[in-house]
């Protein structure tokens, strides 16, 4: 018989697959989707009132000091109209202040000087002056702002910005 040539057989290697960059990618892909979600959550900012000590932690604070509270309407062709305490048992009748440091800035400094000598007289030092500023349609957006700057100026770092205005607000507007 003749010498055929034999067939040469290749080499089987083994058919083996490196993962280590997959897997690599799937914790990259793992982390980033775990991230993004925890941002989309919706953050709650709480609202309360400051000085809430003896509140029901459930309920929230229901009662403030109506005598740390001071009111500002903001009214239009720059007119302010403040009083303190409730709209209808004020602790001082409603006035109307100028912009300015002899105005709103005198207003706010004396007023928390003189709520921080009465919360500290009942023994909470901290418990400054609580502000609501509430600018009405016809006021323009400088103004709000410079009330913001004179609250910072003041260091009054406790207030709001309310939109909605009682009736006896909007009638203390029309009749100024």
């Amino acid at each position: 018989m003749k010498n055929l040539p034999q067939k040469v057989r290749s080499k089987k290697l083994n058919s083996r697959v490196d993962l280590t960059a997959m897997v690599s990618v799937s914790f990259l892909l793992i982390i980033f989707f775990m991230v993004t979600i925890e941002l989309a959550k919706p953050k709650v900012l709480e609202y309360g009132m400051a000085g809430c000590d003896d509140c029901d932690e459930y309920l929230g604070c229901s009662h403030v000091d109506e005598n740390r509270i001071l009111t500002i309407l903001l009214d239009d062709h720059d007119e302010i109209i403040t009083y303190s305490g409730l709209i209808n048992f004020p602790i001082a009748a409603p006035k109307k202040i100028n912009y300015g440091k002899k105005g709103i800035r005198k207003e706010l400094i004396t007023k928390n000087i003189s709520i921080l000598e009465y919360s500290k007289n009942l023994g909470k030092p901290k418990n400054g002056l609580i502000v609501i500023i509430k600018p009405s349609k016809k006021s323009n957006y400088g103004n709000l702002v410079d009330v913001l700057d004179e609250m910072t100026i003041a260091k009054i770092d406790t207030y709001a910005i309310v939109n909605d205005f009682t009736p006896e607000e909007s009638k203390l507007l029309a009749a100024n």
